[in-house]
């Protein structure tokens, strides 16, 4: 597979199947996935798979917990403006449309957002940590690190969605995982094989304009 058609094929899948996902694999893609870019060479990732029996133990831990939460951070900026306001709006209206949920129907809705703290069903997943004392420029290399997993993932036939929502329920993760303190958690990303018939993995999210958005200095 070219590097493009695994940019153009890669979309956040929000159903999957129960097909398990080979622990060898996933151990291959994330070995790939440290060859991203890191600024002096620092790989600030920090990673927990959960997989098979792991996957079932955390599943059975969310279900019992009650701890208190407090996001890890802010995932969207407060007053977020136009054109990003538009196109987050966008998206999850597209998106409902997909899963015949109306707006009034706000029951319906909350049901599917949480349902993103059971990785959508996806039978392997990972939370993606970073020190604390990092900076803006490895939460980049952090998304670089991530975009190249996905890419891989996609490579070797499976789906991916990375979960910033996970960054709500931090506490819950950490009482399950027992990270270093000095760890944030900063995205899950659900992993395994998307369900073909589910409406909502047919979405396709708009992108701007190049003109929009890049400037070329002739």
């Amino acid at each position: 597979m070219k590097v493009s058609e695994a940019v153009a094929q890669r979309a956040s899948i929000r159903n999957f199947l129960d097909t398990p996902v080979s622990q060898v694999t996933m151990k291959e893609l994330l070995t790939k996935a440290s060859r991203s870019p890191s600024g002096g060479n620092l790989q600030p990732w920090r990673v927990f798979v959960l997989n098979g029996d792991g996957m079932s133990g955390f599943r059975s831990h969310l279900q019992q917990t009650q701890v208190k939460e407090t996001p890890a951070y802010t995932i969207y900026p407060a007053g977020l403006t136009s054109p990003y306001r538009d196109s987050r709006f966008k998206v999850g209206e597209d998106m409902y449309a997909l899963l015949g949920i109306p707006r009034e129907d706000k029951p319906a809705r909350f049901a599917h957002l949480a349902r993103n703290y059971d990785f959508f069903d996806a039978p392997c997943g990972f939370f993606c940590y970073i020190d604390k004392q990092m900076g803006p420029p490895q939460w980049s290399d952090l998304g670089m690190f991530l975009q190249t997993f996905m890419l891989l993932a996609q490579e070797a036939g499976l789906d991916t969605c990375a979960q910033e929502a996970w960054a709500m329920r931090s506490n819950a993760v950490a009482q399950f995982l027992n990270p270093d303190p000095q760890l944030l958690l900063f995205c899950g990303m659900a992993i395994g094989y998307k369900n073909p018939d589910a409406p909502v993995n047919t979405l396709v999210s708009d992108r701007e304009p190049l003109d929009n958005w890049a400037t070329f200095i002739d």
